[in-house]
């Protein structure tokens, strides 16, 4: 009797044993499973977050082709107002000058912040047509220089008016559309101080 009791007693702790041993087999496998459950839904926050910043792909043809040619216009204007605040030969036109540098710089960092934040990336330098056009104003002189400059800013800031007004109107991304429109008055007095300057220069 005392033997066969032994045996259970044996027995039963044995099960014990195998019980305790097979609940630490499962507890890493229960731990693991929901370690891989967090992660997936980590990665799922992360692919979220990416979805929903500012890309490229969001911008349509419209929002490059403006954001490209305000950065080149932007560019030549600093440009071309840097010469006109050194060279030229008429009080009226070397404030004007002065005035583009301050205005074009000031837009030109709006533009570059717009672009960062949109992961976006502009030109940052002239084309070759925007090149000809200041190497051919910068060889000018006196007088000649004033008649160049002052027909250069008429134009330019004709077609500039035209298509911020179009960005504001078709662009598609919000914070482009913001800027064109936020910019569109200063152009419009650009434009109206080039052509008082254009009469001035004899």
């Amino acid at each position: 009797m005392k033997n066969s009791a032994l045996t259970i007693f044996a027995f039963i702790a044995l099960m014990a044993c195998k019980k305790t041993e097979t609940t630490r087999v499962v507890q890493p496998t229960d731990s693991a499973t929901i370690s891989a459950h967090v992660d997936s839904s980590t990665t799922g926050n992360d692919s979220t977050k990416i979805t929903n910043s500012p890309s490229t792909n969001v911008l349509s043809d419209q929002d490059k082709k403006f954001a490209d040619a305000a950065a080149k216009g932007g560019l030549m204007e600093v440009m071309m107002g840097q010469l006109a605040a050194a060279n030229a030969a008429g009080a009226t036109v070397k404030t004007l000058g002065e005035m583009m540098v301050k205005d074009h710089s000031k837009a030109n960092e709006e533009l570059k912040k717009w672009a960062s934040a949109a992961g976006y990336t502009l030109p940052d330098r002239l084309d070759a047509e925007k090149q000809k056009k200041y190497d051919e104003l910068k060889a000018k002189k006196g007088v000649e220089f004033d008649r160049m400059y002052t027909d250069l800013m008429v134009s330019d800031h004709k077609k500039d008016i035209e298509e911020f007004k179009k960005e504001g109107s078709e662009g598609k991304e919000t914070s482009l559309k913001s800027f064109a429109n936020k910019t569109l008055p200063t152009l419009e007095h650009h434009l109206m101080e080039s052509e008082k300057a254009k009469t001035s220069v004899k």
